[in-house]
């Protein structure tokens, strides 16, 4: 049985890092202090592990140091991986291999604002380490992103030095072991100090990492409540994704996504981008799957997770993932970034949930506060059909079942347009449901194929996705859904 983690302090973790003879490096900080490195030098034995400390807190000097950023931003992760480099290269030339053969080298660096006087700007910043894990080996890489939510400058910076001494000893101790170091950064911290949004591992000890994955665990460990990865399987900051974007973002299982999902999107987003507050180069699609959907059916399975982002990756598309089971709070985290026009794309099914109260009894001010939160921003919602399997009928904005004393509320929304159909849908695909293709695919049954995008059904069978297995044999009672029939798929 594995032993529970013990946690030591930060200055236990510091102590440690000094006494051992082998680490070796420098730190360098731009901001909040030198609140990091004074957690060494105040543990004893700082002179076998430090080789330089520094802060360029002049912006002059420390352009003539790292370069100048070209966007003019100090709090960025150019300048934080420009400071690990940098400083990283300077320890390996200055520092002679053959009196140093032991030495496994690290450059320590962080780049962080803390909250500003008048406490109109919370703090934020970038923290990484690059090091060896054995002299003789090239470095990794380790970078996050963090949020500081304490009200106080001094409490930010205090933060900050712990996350920084976690950080460094995480690196050193739980490199094989990912998760572990991921959750050991909250060692002696708290979600209410502060927020790791983005992180990223690489190099020769994390070939095998897969950094979605990590975006997941910090999801899924309440480190933040959205991450963000692009196409290529890249973690990415919110802030470099959304900031002062025209967002439209689709919500769904995506198991796999369907030709109805994209359906959604295209003729949601031709609608968006025609809106007279939304600049058609500055438009950011987000694909957006929530943790309680990859909890529908228990604990979160990361290979079912991963082959949905496979798929989302695979078609260039971003994901968000999230801890936002209610639209308001996903607006709200939007609004963090852009107060451009956003826009939502869901299905009429979806709407009769954003509509059910029982979903806001926590809010003080129950569903009109939480619509109040929605209509408070520049955002419409474009309502895709929903076909009746029993009557055939379809739902739109006119004949969609709201609670009588809910219809007010509805009734506003459809007058000043926040809420309107897309009415140029494709009818052949309104048949198609995530589940059935899932289910077609688990039973070997032949057809599922045209229910998904072009090229959809090669991915997944060469990636043998969502459990396919070419030699899986037809479950003889299996029956698709009537409507599936009725659509005459083609089983090729």
């Amino acid at each position: 049985m594995e032993l529970e983690r013990v946690i030591l302090s930060a200055s236990q973790k510091a102590l440690r890092i000094n006494l051992n003879t082998e680490i070796y490096g420098t730190f360098a900080e731009i901001g909040a202090g030198q609140e990091v490195v004074r957690h060494f030098f105040r543990a004893g034995g700082a002179s076998g592990t430090i080789a330089k400390a520094m802060s360029a807190y002049d912006k002059d000097f420390s352009d003539a140091i790292y370069g100048k950023e070209l966007k003019g931003r100090y709090v960025c992760k150019p300048r934080l991986q420009n400071m690990l480099n940098h400083e990283y290269n300077l320890i390996s030339e200055r520092l002679d291999r053959r009196d140093h053969s032991s030495k496994k080298f690290f450059s320590f660096a962080d780049t962080i604002a803390t909250i500003n006087y008048q406490k109109t700007i919370q703090g934020h910043g970038w923290m990484g380490v690059k090091f060896q894990t054995d002299p003789n080996k090239d470095p990794n890489i380790v970078i996050l992103h963090v949020r500081l939510h304490e009200p106080d400058a001094l409490l930010q910076q205090a933060t900050v030095g712990v996350l920084g001494v976690n950080l460094l000893y995480g690196c050193y101790y739980f490199f094989n072991k990912p998760k572990e170091l991921l959750l050991s950064l909250y060692d002696g911290l708290t979600r209410d100090q502060i927020e790791v949004d983005m992180i990223q591992m690489t190099g020769p000890d994390f070939d095998a990492v897969d950094n979605r994955l990590l975006s997941l665990q910090l999801v899924k460990n309440g480190m933040t409540d959205a991450v963000i990865f692009s196409p290529d399987g890249r973690n990415l900051q919110a802030a470099d994704v959304l900031y002062k974007k025209n967002i439209i973002a689709l919500r769904g299982s995506f198991r796999p996504v369907t030709k109805v999902n994209i359906d959604m999107i295209m003729k949601g987003f031709k609608m968006f981008e025609r809106e007279y507050r939304v600049d058609e180069e500055s438009i950011q699609v987000l694909f957006e799957i929530t943790l309680n959907n990859l909890r529908a059916e228990g604990d979160i399975d990361e290979q079912d997770f991963l082959d949905r982002a496979d798929i989302l990756c695979s078609l260039g598309q971003t994901v968000l993932v999230s801890n936002y089971s209610k639209y308001y709070k996903l607006v709200e985290f939007f609004t963090k970034y852009s107060n451009k026009r956003m826009g939502i794309v869901m299905g009429t099914n979806m709407l009769l949930e954003l509509f059910n109260e029982k979903y806001y009894r926590d809010l003080n001010g129950g569903i009109l506060e939480a619509f109040g939160i929605l209509m408070s921003r520049d955002l419409k919602i474009y309502l895709y059909p929903w076909k009746d399997n029993e009557t055939g009928a379809l739902l739109t904005t006119k004949n969609c079942p709201i609670h009588p004393r809910l219809k007010p509320l509805y009734d506003y929304l459809i007058y000043n347009k926040r809420l309107v159909d897309i009415t140029d849908y494709n009818p052949e695909v309104l048949d198609i449901y995530s589940k059935d293709v899932l289910d077609m695919i688990h039973h070997g049954h032949p057809g599922w194929e045209s229910l998904v995008p072009t090229y959809v059904d090669t991915i997944i069978k060469d990636n043998k996705l969502f459990g396919y297995d070419p030699s899986t044999p037809i479950n003889p009672n299996y029956q698709p859904p009537k409507r599936l029939k009725e659509q005459k798929v083609n089983p090729n």
